[in-house]
């Protein structure tokens, strides 16, 4: 009768069970975010973490180390990644829970070496910072609390092993810094570990290896089936109707039939009864968009976006997965012509000049990169005119929010994989490690409308070719050479490419920027170019308007960040180019000579420090100006303009247009006026001067050219009015003269030329042009007068001068604003109204404002 009872009391229990409220979710999912703590491993010494984030950073919270983007701080930090490092916490499971059919671990992001316990037993090892990993943990739970364990093994250790074992030397650039790192012999180990290559170095970063949780983990639970990953497939655009497809993967744990429905912004657009299969299988839904709305890129017209939702519903209870689609047509262009093969983009079925430049990541942590960063970079972006970013191939594929605001700001991204300026391992474990970070990355980015191109490197082809890496592995040892030349075939030629073929038909893949084709180096007539012989080949600045080719992907010039800007990371006795801390936030082996180099052909000697840190600004400005302008006026032969870079992920002196603190130099200005849809550009082509006209929008424009002639103190000395019938997406010359014939009554050493485009009555683009280098110049000291009005969220400037007032600055001390217009050249007779954004109060600014201008700025 005992046993009889105990039988019927175990029936009831599971009859009870069974019977329990099912949860109405397939699917549960937790962050993972709190209680956090980490410890040096082995030490059980535990301290406050945050997470998402990294050692270093919870070191600094922690008051361990100091700040070490501050002075030389980063050479006393080196240790840190040598040592591996543990994280944990702890999370609760109920019943509820645990009667899910799976329940698993989904980590965005580990970084990168990481070994994974769950009430100490390990579930998984990683080895890829790129890699998204969902791990099944329900056999190791318990009801209650549960301990998760990280130990993040050191990536220097975890690659000297792997660079022992390869059996040969891979060549590896020089932007790996194992010697600031102090690694073992030298050994520049970034090119065997999947981690942001620039982590180990650049000539524009810090050598700081982290490691952590650098993206969200999640405790995700479901019943009978979850959707993987959505994806939206476009078929046919017309005025009005589009056809898509909408495919998703699922995860089922049983075989029965569900409801699969599409949702566009909330409403029913198609439903299809499927028969799931147990495992990961793919299921679709074809649905159509009435009237749909194009999406264009900034400047070319709107960015609609419509949500898709992917509705799966099994007995009675639904999961769904939602993204955002634009609908657009793109292609990459490679036609044959009578100069080569051309390299465009083809936007709904317009050609479209890409203007824009490189981005790197925000900052060398990027798990601290705030989404106000983010907003705050692609906005620059949409306000300087562009309407392309390259994510380079040494950084990070981005995060979410960095594509999400670009689809809204009409920001095409040509998105490079995470593979730059070095030969790879290749291996069978390195090659599937790399398939497999693809297709995770692929399948994230693919609904994007803003991704453009997946591109496979940075320069590799240009450095086995071009720099003479090929030569030099031959000399040593073709046995080797060979090995690393299949290993690149191996990785960009058909791991790559099949992957997006496989996941991303629609877009094109480019194996190697700058190149000519696949495995063909570049040259200026079939494809990219990377072009440096301004910098590091000394050549001069006007070459940007000859050394053309069909899509321009990279070139640039330096600048250090203005004063206030080094005044954070830099004490005054630091206050000199050549002093320690500015040559260790130098990072190019011929930064600081170079700017000086090119600083004076044109200009004399800065009186001070400050000075020369704004004559610098000025001179990368102007020196770029005469690169965008000379691409856009070779357009339709030449199709982009990229340089290099928008942004910084430190402070330090670099190619980028606003610094680390995401303040504006000059050259953010001039990109800002050279990207305007209208452009008027005068120059010099051998003996004559012209005058062009771009115009990147799609109708026609019937205008007027006025020149003239004007000296420093505002009289007028020549001037002509030409008109201007200017064809939809066209480039040309409206103007042309013998440039000795033209000056020979003129004194171009105290008169500039003012060309303007009027149409309607009004100045739709402006631009100045001077015969001569500054220091040849007869520069006037201006008085420069000032009103200041207060506005709704900060002031309105009105500038006025008696003289030319060339490069004016304004700048308010320490205080944080924006001004609308900075280092422009401002003639007499003419107003200048400049919207100030700031916080700072009235009485404050009148104290600190002040004006600069380049006269002032020498000896």
């Amino acid at each position: 009768m005992k046993r009889y009872r105990s039988l019927l009391f175990t029936l009831a229990s599971v009859l009870l069970f069974a019977c329990q409220p099912k949860d109405p979710a397939l699917m549960t999912s937790t962050l993972l975010n709190g209680g956090w703590q980490f410890s040096e491993h082995g030490k059980n010494e535990w301290l406050p973490a945050t997470v998402p984030g990294s050692v270093h950073t919870d070191l600094l919270a922690n008051g361990k180390i100091e700040d070490p983007f501050y002075r030389l701080n980063e050479r006393d930090v080196q240790w840190i990644d040598k040592l591996d490092w543990d994280y944990k916490t702890s999370f609760t499971v109920d019943k509820t829970l645990l009667r899910k059919d799976r329940i698993a671990l989904d980590f965005k992001g580990l970084d990168t070496y990481a070994q994974v316990f769950v009430n100490g037993q390990q579930v998984i090892a990683t080895d890829n910072m790129f890699r998204e990993y969902l791990v099944d943990i329900k056999p190791y739970l318990e009801e209650g609390e549960n301990t998760l364990l990280i130990t993040f093994l050191s990536p220097i250790q975890e690659g000297i092993k792997k660079y022992d074992a390869n059996g040969f030397v891979i060549m590896v650039s020089d932007n790996d810094l194992a010697a600031i790192g102090e690694v073992e012999g030298g050994k520049k180990v970034s090119a065997y570990v999947r981690k942001a290559p620039y982590h180990f170095g650049w000539d524009w970063g810090p050598r700081l290896v982290p490691s952590g949780i650098w993206r969200p983990v999640h405790l995700k639970a479901w019943d009978e089936a979850r959707i993987e990953n959505l994806q939206v497939v476009q078929h046919e655009v017309q005025d009005d109707l589009a056809k898509f497809s909408a495919i998703i993967e699922v995860d089922s744990e049983t075989e029965k039939p569900a409801t699969y429905r599409v949702e566009v912004d909330g409403q029913k657009a198609g439903s299809v009864v499927v028969n799931l299969q147990k495992g990961l299988h793919t299921y679709s839904v074809d649905f159509e968009i009435e009237n749909p709305k194009l999406w264009w890129t900034n400047g070319l017209g709107e960015q609609p976006l419509y949500t898709i939702t992917a509705n799966l519903t099994v007995n009675d209870r639904t999961t769904q997965k939602t993204d955002r689609i634009g609908i657009r047509t793109l292609e990459l262009v490679r036609d044959q012509d009578e100069d080569g093969t051309s390299f465009y983009f083809k936007l709904n079925g317009v050609p479209v000049f890409m203007k824009g430049a490189n981005y790197i990541p925000n900052d060398v942590f990027v798990a601290r990169v705030s989404d106000e960063q983010y907003r705050k970079v692609v906005n620059t972006a949409k306000t300087s005119n562009m309407n392309m970013l390259r994510v380079w191939g040494g950084g990070i594929y981005e995060n979410d929010i960095f594509y999400d605001l670009c689809d809204e700001a009409g920001i095409l991204v040509w998105q490079d994989f995470m593979f730059a300026c070095s030969m790879y391992p290749g291996d069978e474990a390195f090659l599937n490690n790399v398939k497999e970070e693809a297709i995770d990355n692929i399948k994230r980015l693919r609904n994007h409308p803003s991704i453009a191109l997946w591109c496979g490197n940075n320069e590799i082809l240009a450095a086995w070719y071009g720099w003479g890496w090929k030569r030099d592995e031959e000399a040593k040892n073709q046995a080797n050479a060979d090995k690393m030349w299949k290993a690149y075939e191996d990785i960009f030629h058909k791991i790559l490419p099949d992957a997006v073929e496989a996941f991303d038909a629609s877009r094109s893949y480019w194996a190697s920027s700058p190149s000519s084709g696949t495995g063909v180096p570049a040259d200026l007539v079939n494809g990219d170019e990377h072009y440096w012989g301004v910098w590091w080949g000394k050549e001069p600045f006007q070459t940007y308007a000859t050394h053309i080719a069909r899509f321009m992907s990279e070139y640039g010039f330096q600048s250090f960040p203005e004063f206030k800007s080094v005044k954070q990371y830099a004490l005054p006795e630091d206050y000199d180019i050549v002093s320690e801390v500015m040559n260790s936030h130098q990072r190019s082996s011929i930064g600081n000579k170079t700017i000086e180099y090119y600083m004076l052909q044109d200009y004399d000697q800065p009186k001070d420090f400050e000075s020369f840190l704004y004559v610098n600004h000025v001179l990368q400005a102007e020196g770029i100006k005469f690169a965008v302008e000379g691409h856009r006026r070779a357009m339709p032969f030449c199709m982009g303009s990229l340089y290099w870079q928008i942004n910084d992920c430190w402070p330090v002196a670099s190619w980028s247009s606003t610094d680390y603190y995401q303040r504006w130099k000059a050259l953010q200005y001039f990109v800002k006026k050279g990207f305007e849809s209208v452009l008027v550009s005068p120059y010099i082509d051998e003996n004559f001067l012209k005058v062009g006209i771009v115009n990147d929008e799609l109708r026609e424009i019937n205008a007027q050219l006025n020149l003239r002639m004007v000296n420093f103190d505002g009289e007028v000395v020549w001037e002509k009015a030409v008109l201007a019938d200017v064809p939809a997406n066209s480039s040309a010359s409206y103007f042309d003269v013998n440039r000795y014939d033209f000056l020979r009554d003129k004194d171009s050493y105290r008169q500039v030329l003012v060309a303007e485009v009027i149409e309607g009555g009004k100045v739709i683009a402006s631009n100045v042009f001077y015969f001569r280098p500054v220091k040849e110049m007869k520069l006037p000291t201006p008085e420069v007068t000032y009103e200041i009005v207060p506005e709704e969220g900060g002031y309105t400037i009105s500038v006025k001068t008696d003289k030319l007032a060339k490069n004016l600055f304004m700048t308010i001390g320490d205080e944080e604003g924006f001004f609308s217009d900075n280092y422009f050249d401002l003639l007499p007779d003419e107003t200048a109204e400049i919207t100030l954004s700031t916080s700072v109060s009235e009485e404050k600014l009148r104290e600190v404002f002040n004006i600069q201008t380049l006269d002032a700025a020498f000896k």
